[in-house]
Parts: C-alpha cells; structure tokens; sequence
C-alpha cells in the first residue's frame, strides 16, 4: 500500500481516536468534552472521504476501517451519553440506550452494501444520529434546570427516544444528504430540503444566542430539525 493511500487512513484513524476518547470522557461526566470530540471526529469523517477523492486513494481497508471507526464515533460514542444522562431508578433500563451502537452497527453494515445510498441516504444517517444524541446530553447535562434535563432524568423519554432512532436508524425512508456535487445532479426536492436544514439551523442559533442558551442546542435544534424535514417531505410526497 503506498504512502498516498495512507492519508486517508490517517484521517480516519484520528476519527476513531476521537471516539474512544469521547468515551472516557464521557464516563468521567465530561459531556462537553466528549461532544466536542464528537464533532471532531464527524470533521475527521468528512475529510478523510474528501482526501480520498482529491488522492483516489480508495482502498478496501480504508472502507472497513473508516466504517469500524464510525462505529465507535458514531454509534458507541452517543449511545454512552444518552446512558450517563439517562436517570432512571431502574439499573437493567439504564442500559437500553446502548441499543443505538447495535443499530449503528447494523446500519453501517447495510449502507456498505447498499448501492442506492451513494448521493444520498436510506434511513437515518449515522454521524446525524449521534450529534443529535450528544448534543441532548450535553445540553441535558450543562443545563440542568431546562426542560430537557427533566425528561433525560425521567425513565420514558430517553427509552422512546432510543427506540424511535433505532427504527429511523435502518428503515426506508429516504434522507438527503450534506455532500453537493456527488454522481448526480441534486434533485429540486433534495436543494428544497436542504434550504429548509438550513433555515432551522438560523433558527436554531437566533434562539441559541437570544435566550443565551449553551451552544449544544444549535445541533440540537439543527438535527432535530433534519429528521423532521426528511419526515414532512415524505408524508407530503406520498400525499
């Protein structure tokens, strides 16, 4: 293998490193480290494919390896915090939310082998699952007099929530994706969904800094808002 094929595993290798730190962060209570780290590995995983483009540098292994470290990143890494979040009296139900890393993993295995998800996705995308689950535990745990943090500490909503990202997580329901200029032209309802993200996540930083609320709740308010409009698109296309 030679050394140009090499930068794109580096990057992605630092993608997993961010990973299992945000780990330890996180059982050591330190939720913001570890969502800081959580988007650090999402830039890791965006141009580690970027570099891989520029240097067609493709290879087999960096496949595995870029989804094994998304696994963690993505799928471990979130999972954890919605658990050191999560207040539930009961301690087998505080282990529910560790079912995402399971789903995670299912979801990246089929995205490699699905060949209808190259410019854009079916089901939920991983790297958006995991910020919306870490930027709700970070929010949760920075904030603990808001709203939020109540539920998260209540033994329902983190359960429902789980449960409802693991279903998105692996079903059918097609989602745009954040890369332009892929293998084909951009559809006029994937520029109109795109336009919509964007303006929920302007939304979401006017509320952010007008009520002068921690900054996690941008990302929250952003992904939150790239699930819905993925959802209303489809209920008004069947329509």
């Amino acid at each position: 293998m030679t050394l140009r094929k090499q930068i794109p595993n580096s990057i992605t290798s630092m993608n997993l490193l961010c990973g299992v730190l945000g780990v330890i962060f996180s059982l050591d209570g330190k939720l913001e480290t570890a969502f800081v780290l959580m988007l650090l590995a999402a830039v890791f995983d965006f141009c580690d494919g970027l570099s891989a483009r520029l240097l067609k540098a493709y290879s087999d292994v960096g496949k595995e390896l870029d989804s094994l470290s998304d696994v963690v990143s993505f799928g471990v890494l979130p999972s954890v915090m919605l658990y050191c979040v999560f207040g539930t009296g009961s301690q087998l139900l505080r282990f529910f939310p560790l079912l995402l890393a399971a789903f995670s993993a299912l979801r990246l295995a089929k995205f490699n082998l699905d060949e209808r998800q190259h410019d854009s996705f079916i089901g939920l995308p991983t790297p958006s699952c995991a910020v919306l689950c870490g930027s709700m535990a970070c929010f949760a745990a920075k904030v603990p007099a808001s709203f939020l943090s109540r539920w998260c500490d209540g033994p329902v909503f983190i359960v429902l929530l789980t449960i409802a990202l693991c279903f998105l997580l692996i079903c059918e329901v097609p989602m745009f994706s954040f890369k332009f200029g892929g293998g084909r032209k951009a559809s006029r309802e994937d520029n109109v969904k795109r336009l919509a993200f964007l303006l929920v996540t302007v939304l979401g930083a006017l509320v952010t800094a007008i009520g002068g609320w921690h900054w996690s709740l941008v990302f929250l308010i952003a992904f939150a808002g790239y699930i819905l409009v993925n959802l209303l698109s489809l209920a008004f296309v069947r329509k």
